[in-house]
């Protein structure tokens, strides 16, 4: 079975980096080599952010943010398991700047031999700005919606979910020309994702946790032709070699 180090997208320190270990608290403003030098020196059961320039250690998660970001990525994972080319990603360490290493809670990318944006650095980090990111939002929700959001906009994520559990609200913003605006559910009260077509979602059962209506929703976006046509642009670019440099320093 895999660590929690590894799981989390955090590589395991050896005992010299243990030994020069500068603990990270919250509120210092550090640049994300330093930040990024101390956290994968941390111990293992520590959780950090880098969002512009200033670390945010976390919190317990109480039972809702669980369960929520569980559901989640149950959303994201049935989307993968149906467009070959695209990845999900659970709370993994992801270097967007100069001064942002933050740690979504999840993340789905286009593959980079499929001509995605996302790039994995030697040491096996996600680099670059994930074409979607999601956040679950409680005692977050103060910088998920705000700091966070700047450094997810200026890094050029292209869409943007957060569930709001205090709000029992869902925001999607979208990348246009460099600033995210919000997004409003169609008529029919659905979130249609515009990078990732077919990606559906009922914001109402998201915050009711009701599965079989995520799924329902979800099922019906996959059967559109908009996706089927998108999977096979993304087995188009594998076979091309679009992308070719996955890897960044």
């Amino acid at each position: 079975m895999l660590d929690l180090l590894q799981q989390s997208g955090r590589r395991r320190p050896n005992a010299d980096e243990r030994g020069d270990f500068t603990s990270l608290e919250s509120g210092d403003h550090l640049d994300q080599p330093t930040f990024h030098a101390r956290y994968t020196a941390a111990p293992e059961d520590v959780k950090a952010e880098l969002i512009g320039g200033v670390v945010y250690m976390s919190a317990a998660l109480r039972r809702p943010h669980g369960r929520s970001s569980g559901l989640l990525l149950h959303w994201l994972v049935a989307y993968e398991g149906e467009t070959p080319g695209v990845e999900v990603y659970d709370n993994t360490t992801t270097i967007l700047g100069e001064d942002s290493e933050p740690q979504p809670d999840a993340c789905l990318i286009i593959q980079p031999e499929c001509g995605g944006q996302m790039r994995v650095t030697e040491d096996d980090y996600l680099r670059g700005a994930p074409e979607l990111v999601c956040e679950v939002a409680s005692s977050t929700e103060s910088y998920d919606l705000h700091s966070k959001k700047r450094d997810y906009e200026r890094a050029g994520v292209r869409e943007y979910l957060v569930i709001a559990l205090r709000q029992q609200a869902v925001f999607w913003f979208v990348n246009r020309d460099g600033k995210f605006a919000e997004k409003r559910p169609d008529a029919d009260g659905i979130f249609r994702s515009e990078v990732y077509p077919g990606l559906w979602l009922d914001p109402a059962a998201l915050i009711q946790r009701d599965v079989r209506r995520l799924q329902a929703v979800l099922r019906t976006g996959l059967a559109t032709r908009e996706h089927i046509d998108f999977a096979a642009q993304l087995a188009a670019g594998r076979a091309t070699g679009a992308g070719d440099n996955a890897t960044a320093s």
